[in-house]
């Protein structure tokens, strides 16, 4: 299995996992927080098409991650899947020429060599879900978009070969920015987002003797630096920063491989 990230942030979010039996390989996108035009050109960095794409998985209808999901699923033909609350949200529920499977928390679904095993988080969406993948021998963890840990969070992300973990704000920088204390409160609430402390206290909670990869994802371009994040998750780890990578929004990463000799 590998997985890479077409971008990170507020201005838009997708990631790419595919993974391989040897005779077939899928492809899913989770998040689709770009024009179409955009994802085209993204995508194309990977050497893959948006033909080339086995499912599209939404994590929630705020318009960094749904983005251009419903009309790239419709032109194309790709199979649309998130929760009940999030299909209601963006008119997925009703939409026409929407190939549409509706996700539950903790009931794990099969998409050609993926396993998809969505779980439940707090954050300010509908119905909100977060990702484990599983190719039959690695796991690869994703949590973005969430306020607070919980304990099924954290027993969802352990043992996990790849992590992207959201370090999105700095809490000092937060404090100090222009935001409106409102969007303060909003972001540093129980359903906003992670703050580097908070990602790390996740980070350190979980087993990790499988973990191959951790890439600190959706940092604020306001209130964070990729410097901290990777500070914070690195001394967790008891590794060097440049052990740990940074999804950006520009350039997200490049392809990682789980397994990898």
């Amino acid at each position: 299995m590998r997985f890479a990230s077409l971008g990170s942030g507020s201005e838009g979010n997708a990631l790419v996992v595919e993974a391989s039996s040897g005779t077939t390989t899928t492809r899913v996108l989770l998040d689709c927080g770009f024009s179409a035009k955009e994802l085209e050109r993204r995508l194309a960095r990977l050497e893959c098409g948006i033909d080339q794409l086995d499912a599209i998985l939404v994590t929630h209808e705020h318009s960094d991650h749904i983005g251009s999901a419903l009309a790239v699923a419709r032109k194309w033909s790709v199979p649309l899947y998130m929760s009940w609350g999030t299909a209601r949200a963006v008119g997925a529920d009703e939409a026409a020429g929407i190939d549409l499977h509706v996700l539950w928390g903790d009931e794990t679904a099969a998409i050609g060599d993926v396993q998809v095993c969505p779980y439940t988080v707090p954050h300010d969406a509908r119905e909100p879900l977060q990702f484990v993948f599983f190719d039959g021998a690695h796991r690869l963890g994703v949590l973005t978009d969430v306020g607070t840990s919980t304990p099924h969070i954290e027993a969802m992300l352990n043992d996990c070969h790849g992590l992207v973990l959201e370090c999105n704000h700095d809490v000092d920088m937060l404090a100090t920015s222009r935001y409106p204390q409102s969007l303060k409160a909003r972001i540093g609430g129980n359903h906003g987002h992670l703050s580097n402390h908070a990602a790390a206290d996740i980070l350190a909670s979980l087993r990790r003797a499988h973990l191959e990869h951790i890439v600190a994802a959706h940092l604020s371009q306001q209130n964070n630096l990729p410097e901290l994040a990777r500070a914070a998750l690195a001394e967790v780890l008891g590794c060097a920063t440049q052990d740990v990578l940074v999804a950006s929004q520009a350039d997200g990463f490049a392809w990682l491989a789980l397994g990898a000799p």
